[in-house]
């Protein structure tokens, strides 16, 4: 049953594409701030996006194994352009909010407690993080499958 698992190249690929762009994620990161932080290792957001990178190995293995003109592959496109969207929309806009509420949680805490607790701010991504998100994502699933 295992061996079924590990063999299943659309199951397998996207999850490794996911595992590389976490991991450059926080190589990237570290780079940048010129310190390890193993928090990245499992956050959303930043450069590249593992969402992308996933879903976009998912759809290039499912259209590598069943072909270009198959219902699952046409779903895992559609998937694809939905989290994209999302990644790089509704959860930027999410990361823009939480930037503006941290500032006043900041600048005009109440208690020691509010000032404690800030919001995450990496959340979202940005276009071009999304674009090389999906391109690892491709990439890896071309050279696997």
């Amino acid at each position: 049953m295992l061996n079924q698992i590990i063999a299943n190249k659309i199951l397998v690929i996207p999850i490794a594409a996911w595992v590389v762009a976490q991991a450059l994620k926080t190589i990237i990161q570290a780079l940048r701030e010129k310190r390890f932080n193993p928090r990245y290792l499992l956050s959303p957001g930043g450069m590249p996006s593992a969402h992308s990178s996933l879903v976009c190995a998912l759809a290039t293995t499912v259209g590598i194994v069943y072909g270009l003109d198959s219902s699952i592959f046409a779903f895992g496109v559609i998937l694809a352009a939905i989290v994209m969207y999302d990644a790089a929309g509704v959860r930027q806009t999410v990361d823009k909010q939480s930037v503006i509420l941290n500032h006043l949680l900041v600048n005009f805490p109440k208690t020691q407690l509010e000032f404690e607790q800030f919001l995450q701010q990496l959340v979202g991504h940005t276009r071009l993080q999304v674009i090389l998100g999906a391109i690892l994502g491709i990439l890896l699933a071309y050279w696997w499958a």
